[in-house]
């Protein structure tokens, strides 16, 4: 038996392989993917269910992340020998733009924050590392949900209360679906002052390293104040945040 067969690292190697797919899956799709026999993916599939790992969807077929799992792929970023680079990444990043810039995560309907590095300039907002935003009304969380596989952001909707913040927020599924089809085709998402009066965000996506079309890892975003920077000056740093974005991914 090779090292890679132990019980505990065949366990973590189908973890893998299911995060990897960025969506639930069924006994006969994870057999496919892992080439194992059926009983033992069953037995392990089980087991990580038992310990909290994976719950069932409600159709009690497929096998989905949970709270647990997410928050140990969090704590796992956030304390990777990787977090020094990303903070100095963010603090040149809010050297060259002047305003607030932030690294964040999908952990189930909401944002969590990684680092953020804050503007010098008053009248900014306080969001430190470990602060969880709404979904449907931050930038970060819109562009997550536009790139993520439609069952699996169907599902996360069906379970969404798109509650009202700001007078631009959007509160209807289809408001929001057409505002994810426009991200997805431009590829960077926008917050007009939707979750916090006064506050504009740009988010650009930092996807698995060396792809410009894999998984979005995480999000990077620039956060002013509208009586500094309005969307259309955000707009124009664009270019920096997704060179940004790349040096971030090499970090991941």
């Amino acid at each position: 038996m090779g090292k890679d067969d132990a019980p505990g690292l065949r366990l973590l190697a189908l973890l893998e392989h299911l995060v990897t797919q960025g969506e639930p899956q069924a006994l006969p799709e994870v057999v496919a993917l892992t080439g194992w026999p059926k009983p033992t993916v069953h037995r392990m599939l089980a087991q990580l269910e038992s310990g909290g790992w994976l719950q069932r969807e409600p159709d009690g077929r497929r096998y989905a992340l949970t709270p647990r799992l997410h928050g140990l792929a969090e704590a796992t970023l956030s304390a990777s020998t990787q977090h020094g680079v990303r903070h100095a990444v963010l603090r040149q990043l809010v050297a060259d733009l002047g305003e607030s810039c932030n690294l964040t995560a999908l952990s189930g309907a909401e944002v969590v924050y990684l680092d953020r590095v804050a503007s010098a300039f008053p009248l900014r907002l306080e969001l430190r590392p470990g602060t969880r935003v709404p979904i449907h009304c931050s930038a970060s969380g819109k562009l997550f949900l536009a790139f993520l596989p439609t069952r699996q952001r169907n599902a996360l909707l069906d379970g969404l209360t798109l509650t009202r913040h700001t007078a631009t927020t959007l509160t209807t599924r289809a408001a929001l679906l057409a505002e994810l089809d426009t991200i997805r085709r431009e590829g960077y998402s926008v917050d007009a002052e939707e979750f916090v009066d006064g506050l504009v965000c740009v988010a650009v996506p930092v996807r698995a390293p060396g792809t410009t079309t894999g998984p979005v890892r995480c999000a990077l975003a620039l956060q002013a104040p509208s009586a500094r920077m309005d969307l259309v000056q955000a707009r124009l740093q664009l270019p920096r945040l997704r060179e940004a974005a790349l040096a971030l991914a090499r970090t991941l």
